[in-house]
Parts: C-alpha cells; sequence; structure tokens
C-alpha cells in the first residue's frame, strides 16, 4: 500500500508531490534542494548546499523508518559538473559504510536557483 512520508525536518513540497512515498519495503524520496525546515533557500557555496541537501534527505528517510545506510541508489543533479569533487567530498562524509549506487548529471537549471538536487530510493529493512 502506497503512503506519503511528510516530516517537519525537512522542507515541505513546493509542488503537487510528496517529500517521500513508502511502497512495499521502498521509500523513494523526491528531489531535495538546499531549503531549510521553513522553505527558505539555503545560502552557502556548494559545500553547505550539499550538506543542506543530504541533512533533509537523512530527516525525511527517518521520518519514513529508514536511513542513509539504507539507500539503495541516489541520483546527483548539478548545476555546474565542475562542483562534482566539492559535492563528491561533502556526499562521502554522509555515506561512510558501503555507499550507494549513484549517477550523476549537469542539469541547465534547478528550482529555486539552487545548485544541487539529490533523490533516493531506500529500503526499509
Amino acid at each position: 500500500m502506497k503512503e506519503q512520508i511528510r516530516t517537519k525536518k525537512a522542507p515541505a513540497a513546493i509542488g503537487p508531490y510528496s517529500q517521500a512515498i513508502k511502497w512495499g519495503n521502498l521509500v523513494f524520496v523526491s528531489g531535495q534542494i538546499p531549503l531549510d525546515s521553513e522553505g527558505a533557500m539555503v545560502e552557502g557555496d556548494i559545500k553547505e548546499q550539499t550538506r543542506t541537501v543530504l541533512s533533509n534527505l537523512r530527516n525525511i528517510l527517518e521520518a519514513a523508518g529508514s536511513s542513509l545506510d539504507k539507500v539503495l541508489k541516489i541520483t546527483v543533479f548539478l548545476e555546474d559538473m565542475n562542483n562534482f569533487e566539492t559535492m563528491n567530498e561533502v556526499y562521502g562524509s554522509f555515506f561512510t559504510r558501503i555507499p550507494p549506487a549513484r549517477s550523476t548529471f549537469q542539469v541547465a537549471k534547478l528550482p529555486k536557483g539552487a545548485s544541487v538536487e539529490i533523490e533516493a530510493i531506500a529500503a526499509l529493512e
């Protein structure tokens, strides 16, 4: 059965979508951009933006009963691939055990002028 996940520890959806959806033993987390829990864009460089995005992702996963350790697949969208190395440094500090499978793409533009957006699929068990 499909279940919507919501937490106040991450920004609310900025459109007609859910923060995450639970389906069976999986959690599908919508793309997160660097917004604080009130929905305001976090100022700062790619390090700060990546840290905020991954913290929001972690909070949503925890609200769903999962964790970063249970992430199976990540997709990273970067406005500028020149930020890859710096993003990767911060990313690595969040995934210290077995890192999930991942794809990274450079895109023309992200919502609200963000430099990074990250979505994830995680297990519940």
